[in-house]
């Protein structure tokens, strides 16, 4: 495949023309609704072979490789006859390779919802090792709010996906309550109590595992947050199921914050079967204005967590969305979420060009609403997914977790497949 980047006066037609591709095999593949509204800086997965492309005045081998999605590296090892230097002229023919080896196996996993709409999530089940059911609300007395998720365990397993078992300390009325989870940590009778609930629900939900998500945790709870795992993973395991955890992204050990205090990423690197590392959220819904899952910040949170987390127990988080801000922004006012698909397609309405910030990773764009309003757009696109899947092998961890695959990102999908190989525990 080629990640391609749309440029003024291109069309799907003369896209097509210069791959040697036909028109429908970009249009079906990226889920375009409607090929005509292509937006200036839109990424395009292409497949593609190898392909030859003439420089241009200003190219770079770096450009180029940006250009197409590929490594610099790969074009050097398609091109013997470009020397060390890179050093390139207009007119030049060179080789543009359209696939590159996979970069290994990896695990996947992918959060949804009971009422997540299935023809969005079925496309993506190839591609999942585990399909994380999002949640059973734990409350005080140890006791489960039952969801609905009977289709969706059945679903997965007929498509050799784990599905996994949720709990989390949300209150009824929404929101991570730290109060919930000192509870359950303060008495053994209701931690007892928790875990009967949870094995007998593994057991008649034929679960494959757990994934337990407490957020909020009082940083006077960190010790028997650590010990409730312990005994809750030396049950479960015994009984052959696995354990995960979502932790909060953190930079060090003493990381301040009611986010991050309770969660202590030795404890749960030696506990729990895999650790899911939030990687995501710099740019939330209530904050300011930024991309959602920064290279450069996530690049900080793994250069701590595989000093203290077995590599090959971390899953990196990737978000699956995207926020529109009305600037300035206002300490107070919340940002629109929706689908990547939905901001490519805002930004066409809008006559915006995309750019992309070479720091974070990520693509943005400005625009101003009928109120004369001026917005910022951050998102994830083709490029953005890449550069984050990178990490995998870089870091050598177990894999990545979505937050959520409720969204279509039919992208993600067409590059995952072609770096990664699946691993399937079922």
């Amino acid at each position: 495949m080629t990640v391609y980047v749309v440029r003024p006066g291109d069309s799907i037609y003369s896209i097509a023309r210069a791959f040697g591709v036909t028109p429908q095999s970009i249009i079906e593949p990226n889920g375009l609704l409607n090929p005509s509204q292509l937006v200036v800086g839109q990424t395009l997965v292409i497949p593609t072979t190898d392909q030859n492309y003439t420089v241009r005045s200003g190219d770079t081998i770096y450009s180029i490789a940006r250009r197409f999605g590929v490594t610099q590296n790969a074009i050097f090892s398609a091109n013997p006859n470009i020397g060390a230097d890179g050093r390139i002229f207009p007119g030049q023919v060179i080789v543009i390779p359209g696939t590159e080896r996979k970069l290994g196996t990896i695990e996947v996993n992918g959060y949804i919802f009971p009422g997540s709409d299935e023809s969005v999530v079925r496309p993506a089940l190839p591609l999942l090792t585990y399909l994380s059911i999002f949640s059973y609300q734990v409350n005080s007395d140890g006791s489960l709010t039952n969801i609905d998720d009977e289709k969706w365990i059945q679903i997965a397993r007929e498509n050799r996906v784990a599905p996994i078992m949720v709990i989390a300390n949300i209150r009824e009325s929404g929101g991570f309550s730290s109060d919930i989870a000192s509870a359950i940590f303060a008495s053994e009778s209701v931690q007892d109590t928790l875990i009967n609930n949870v094995v007998n629900t593994l057991r008649e939900k034929n679960y494959y595992g757990l994934n337990i998500d407490f957020e909020y945790v009082y940083p006077s709870d960190r010790e028997n947050y650590n010990n409730f795992l312990q005994k809750i993973t030396e049950r479960l395991n015994a009984l052959g199921y696995i354990v995960l955890t979502a932790l909060a992204p953190k930079l060090s050990g003493d990381q301040q914050g009611l986010l991050y205090e309770a969660h202590d990423y030795p404890a749960h690197g030696r506990i729990a079967d895999r650790v899911i590392l939030m990687t995501y959220e710099w740019g939330y819904l209530a904050g300011p204005p930024q991309a959602v899952a920064p290279l450069r910040e996530v690049r900080r949170v793994l250069d701590y967590a595989v000093t203290v987390i077995p590599r090959n127990k971390i899953l990196m988080g990737i978000p699956n969305y995207g926020y529109d801000w009305v600037l300035p922004y206002r300490r107070g006012t919340l940002a629109t979420t929706f689908s990547n698909i939905e901001a490519v397609n805002r930004a066409f309405r809008n006559r915006a060009e995309i750019k992309f910030d070479e720091s974070a990773q990520s693509p943005y764009y400005n625009y101003y609403d009928d109120q004369r309003r001026q917005h910022v757009v951050w998102f994830e696109d083709a490029r953005s997914i890449r550069a984050k899947l990178m990490l995998v092998d870089e870091y050598n961890l177990a894999g990545i977790s979505y937050w959520t695959i409720e969204r279509p990102f039919p992208q993600n999908l067409l590059v995952l497949n072609s770096m990664y190989n699946i691993r399937k525990v079922i």
